[in-house]
């Protein structure tokens, strides 16, 4: 940082300053360098945008592949259709349609990634605060693949959470594969959570104040709205 620059002296990754210091500041005329919006910004925006696409087409691909499971599942075709499995002609049997489900899903969680339990929201918290915003790569295809086969074998469950997690975690990936700070990743983590809630439940003013209230813990949601 140069000397008399004190826009990077910030609690997240500087020095940490007491609020008491700006009176000092204004008397001594320390010149203030602020930049909201530069280069940097709107290439982290860029990348953010085309995430938000990729989870949109994630949303619709979950979305058609617990139709195919549904289908093959309880009626033994092959159809993206999404379809309720109640008007099945399995009889009896039905019952064992989300066991061997469970069991799938068990097997993944197992050998695959622990990380596939739970809602997903919880998961993506927990990796900001001690992970550095690192989602291991292999959640962004088996997190969506084991809520398809979890939820198209008659599982009580919804399709939201799984495909939040699924965005949180394409947005880590892009930020590990990119040469960027903890700070941008939790962004990019952020923007992919933000769109695939946005792609399941058409409501993206919502899901924008969700996401920095839940993810982006620095922030507050008044403050985006003012």
């Amino acid at each position: 940082m140069a000397e008399g620059d004190i826009s990077g002296a910030s609690t997240t990754g500087g020095v940490p300053l007491d609020t008491s210091f700006e009176p000092t500041l204004e008397f001594a005329r320390a010149p203030r360098q602020v930049q909201l919006v530069n280069l940097r910004v709107i290439y982290i925006s860029a990348i953010s945008v085309l995430i938000a696409c990729a989870a949109g087409l994630i949303a619709r691909a979950l979305t058609a592949l617990i139709g195919l499971i549904t289908n093959l599942s309880f009626y033994g075709r092959f159809s993206f259709t999404f379809i309720s499995p109640a008007d099945n002609h399995l009889g009896v049997f039905v019952i064992l349609i989300p066991v061997i489900g469970g069991l799938i899903v068990g097997v993944m969680a197992r050998y695959g990634s622990a990380g596939i339990r739970g809602h997903g929201n919880p998961e993506a918290m927990e990796q900001i605060l001690f992970g550095g915003s690192r989602i291991p790569a292999r959640l962004t295809l088996l997190k969506p693949l084991s809520a398809a086969i979890a939820i198209g074998t008659g599982g009580p469950f919804g399709a939201e959470s799984p495909i939040i997690a699924t965005g949180g975690a394409l947005g880590s990936l892009v930020g590990q594969l990119l040469r960027i700070t903890a700070d941008e990743r939790k962004t990019l983590l952020a923007a992919g959570a933000a769109a695939g809630m946005t792609a399941t439940s058409g409501s993206p003013v919502a899901a924008v104040l969700l996401a920095i209230e839940l993810l982006l813990f620095e922030y507050r949601p008044r403050l985006t709205i003012s």
